[in-house]
């Protein structure tokens, strides 16, 4: 595993790969790999020759308030857990390699943007679409590979593609968790232990609606409902937003209709750690 720090060497080193008639795939990741995201670079290995892996905490996708100096970083842990997973090529530019000094283009997908994420996180996406549009286009790859985990994340990026005409496939890797169902997260270490068995509920609560959904249940309120009752029994855990939501548009459901395909998604914050997750639930 060869490791790059600057655009115009990661840019030779996958064009020379794609005139040796070789496959180019990418994991843009934060860092601090977990299991998920080495799920993901394996996932990118079978659709892939050549595989690279992005470490980048991107600053253009926090706000003002939120954790992006405390996020968890651990670059010596990334780059052996990286090269185990079958990654060809680390990416770890600096935030003045991406955005040097004079920056003034960012990438705004409309609509899907505002809502759930992005309504309580109103410049999280435009962070996230300009940072992956300059990646694909710095790596130029045929397959990108992202996480079912930040659900509306994929969307906007996969409405994204098709509008700009990126030429590249995007798959999604499934929600890794642990044996008691906590959904892998960088931000997990933020949690207490006490805490980390409060966060239980957000995993509970997703099956509980689905639950309801499966065996007849047909009315989102409900749904919503008896999820925020269950998380209320933690009193370290506070809501955010509890949604049903139509998986492609995003948009809140007011009925819940058969063969419809459901993003039941939540975000939470558990002491002062926000996590989210979500499940995706095809009605009977």
């Amino acid at each position: 595993m060869k490791v790059v720090t600057s655009i115009p060497e990661l840019q030779r080193l996958a064009n020379e790969a794609r005139l040796t008639g070789k496959r180019v795939g990418v994991v843009p990741t934060m860092g601090f790999l977990h299991d998920g995201h080495l799920s993901l670079i394996r996932i990118a290995r079978q659709h892939s020759d050549v595989v690279i892996t992005t470490i980048f905490v991107n600053p253009a996708q926090f706000a003002p308030n939120e954790d992006f100096e405390a996020y968890p970083r651990d670059l010596v842990r990334d780059e052996k857990l990286a090269e185990k997973a079958g990654t060809d090529l680390l990416f770890v530019p600096g935030v003045r390699e991406m955005y040097p000094e004079g920056y003034l283009t960012y990438v705004d997908v409309e609509n899907i943007t505002k809502v759930l994420e992005g309504k309580s996180r109103p410049t999280h996406f435009r962070g996230v679409t300009t940072v992956v549009a300059k990646l694909l286009n710095i790596a130029k790859p045929r397959v990108a590979v992202f996480g079912q985990k930040d659900a509306q994340q994929v969307a906007v990026i996969r409405q994204m593609v098709k509008d700009l005409n990126f030429d590249v496939d995007i798959i999604v890797g499934p929600i890794i968790r642990e044996s008691d169902g906590l959904a892998l997260s960088s931000r997990n270490v933020y949690l207490s232990p006490e805490q980390r068995s409060d966060a239980l509920v957000l995993s509970q609560s997703l099956r509980a609606g689905e639950k309801m959904i499966l065996e007849g249940e047909r009315w989102p309120d409900a749904i919503r409902a008896a999820m925020r009752d269950h998380i209320s029994t933690k009193p370290s855990a506070s809501i955010d937003y509890v949604s049903l939501a139509d998986a492609a548009t995003l948009e809140e459901l007011t009925t819940v209709r058969p063969g419809r395909q459901i993003l039941v998604s939540l975000a939470v914050r558990v002491g002062q750690t926000r996590l989210i997750d979500n499940t995706l639930v095809t009605v009977p």
